[in-house]
């Protein structure tokens, strides 16, 4: 199924198939979005290390891989890629958002220079390349992303990474309000279980962003690739 008809909600079941999307490299980047050393880290115990383990699964031969290949083509192509990452400033965390310090799932103590709060090394930033430090759900709040990709003269982002339905969804969101064109990168990008990314996306598609395959997006910026 072709991006301009997959994860359609209620809302877009009969909506007109958009129109071809072109990404000038010279006004585009690719945000890469808290794919960690933490979150593939093994769990406290075998029943939840079970439980995880199609979203081990994915991240290992999905999302890792073809973020590798879509960060390739980006910088290839001249698109400019971006990391955030979840990264406390304090030792304490007493920096966090409270979205970050509520217990559960989403309780975050990740200092800024420990280990398991870097990026995978696999798809390490390379030394140009900007990383955001985040300590809420969305890249753009709390941040100077708005301003770094408002002086780079950006006006699409490209969107990879974890998860779908949390920190990828509300900074889906936030670049829409703030009326950046947005494509998520779908096998790019993982939530806990495959029902919730897909959940999300076709929540957020149509009117956020509009969600395609690694290799749709390619296609994207294909005349500059082929060049």
């Amino acid at each position: 199924m072709s991006w301009k008809t997959a994860y359609r909600s209620f809302y877009y079941e009969n909506a007109e198939e958009p129109e071809d999307i072109v990404l000038e490299p010279e006004k585009t980047a690719l945000l890469v979005i808290d794919i960690q050393n933490t979150y593939l880290e093994p769990q406290d115990s075998d029943a939840e290390n079970g439980r995880w383990q199609p979203f081990y699964k994915r991240m290992n031969e999905v999302v890792i891989p073809n973020t590798a290949k879509l960060i390739d083509r980006c910088r290839f192509a001249g698109v400019e890629v971006i990391f955030a990452r979840i990264a406390c400033l304090k030792p304490d965390g007493r920096d966090r958002s409270l979205s970050q310090k509520k217990p559960g799932f989403n309780y975050l103590l990740l200092p800024k220079d420990r280990a398991d709060s870097q990026i995978v090394d696999a798809l390490a930033p390379r030394e140009d390349e900007i990383t955001i430090i985040k300590t809420t759900d969305s890249a753009l709040t709390g941040t100077n992303l708005r301003l770094v990709l408002h002086n780079m003269r950006i006006e699409n982002v490209i969107i990879a990474g974890i998860f779908t339905d949390q920190c990828v969804a509300s900074t889906v969101r936030s670049l829409a309000d703030e009326s950046f064109n947005v494509v998520v990168a779908e096998n790019c990008c993982a939530a806990a279980s495959k029902e919730l990314h897909d959940n999300e996306l076709t929540i957020i598609n149509m009117i956020y962003c509009h969600v395609a395959s690694l290799e749709e997006v390619s296609g994207f910026i294909q005349s500059v690739l082929s060049n």
